[in-house]
């Protein structure tokens, strides 16, 4: 059975209503991205980041997978498949996806601030006074600027052995992600899914790249369907 990793980023969310990472201003929701995706910012004002992340988890409450979302469900039917995704929403298990891995964090998890280890589900509010088994401060499970990247070696041994790489709706220019296609095996067929996709230089080299200039919902179906031929 052939393997498959899909790296998708914000413009597969955008499309069912979730927010891209920043604004033409730079801002996040009218927040400087420091101020709510930082260390420093966290430590200076910490109401304010949980507040932050309880309004991004309530939205997720109030909206639904796409046609692109669906669309990887069905490559499960007759592939090994695995999403690694820059998104912090849950749209890919929503859609039903087995196998997928969250560089970035996620949503509907908190986790101690004490111990990296002990992660929470978590569908509602968090609030100040929350705390872990341990009795510390409860904060959202999301990988801030400067923090490690903890799954990016999954994530690059799972594009290492793909025969096959979707990349759908992210510029490829964010690192450390960015550089997960350097990983893709020499021969790999990649797709490379967005409706103004950024060539970086990496993917520029790659002979075997087929660029579909579609927006997630569209042009995930169309590759698919060819995929399952």
């Amino acid at each position: 059975m052939k393997h498959i990793t899909v790296l998708t980023g914000a413009g597969i969310s955008a499309e069912s209503g979730i927010s891209t990472f920043r604004d033409s201003n730079g801002l996040w929701e009218n927040h400087e991205v420091m101020d709510v995706a930082s260390p420093e910012g966290w430590e200076k004002d910490r109401k304010l980041v949980i507040d932050f992340y309880n309004a991004r988890r309530r939205q997720l409450k109030e909206v639904f997978p796409n046609k692109g979302h669906k669309a990887l469900v069905e490559l499960e039917k007759k592939y090994q498949v695995h999403v690694v995704t820059q998104n912090v929403d849950n749209l890919h298990e929503l859609a039903g996806s087995s196998h997928i891995v969250h560089l970035h964090g996620e949503l509907t998890k908190v986790r101690s601030t004490v111990d990296e280890r002990l992660v929470y589900d978590w569908t509602e509010d968090l609030n100040i006074g929350d705390l872990c088994d341990k009795g510390s401060q409860l904060r959202p499970h999301i990988v801030w600027f400067g923090e490690a990247v903890p799954k990016l070696e999954e994530a690059a041994r799972l594009t290492a052995k793909a025969e096959v790489v979707l990349i759908i709706g992210t510029s490829m220019n964010v690192y450390p992600a960015a550089s997960l296609v350097a990983y893709a095996k020499p021969g790999a067929k990649i797709f490379y899914i967005d409706p103004n996709p950024n060539i970086s230089a990496e993917l520029a080299g790659l002979r075997n790249l087929e660029i579909v200039k579609e927006v997630g919902s569209v042009g995930v179906p169309k590759v698919v369907a060819g995929l399952m031929l």
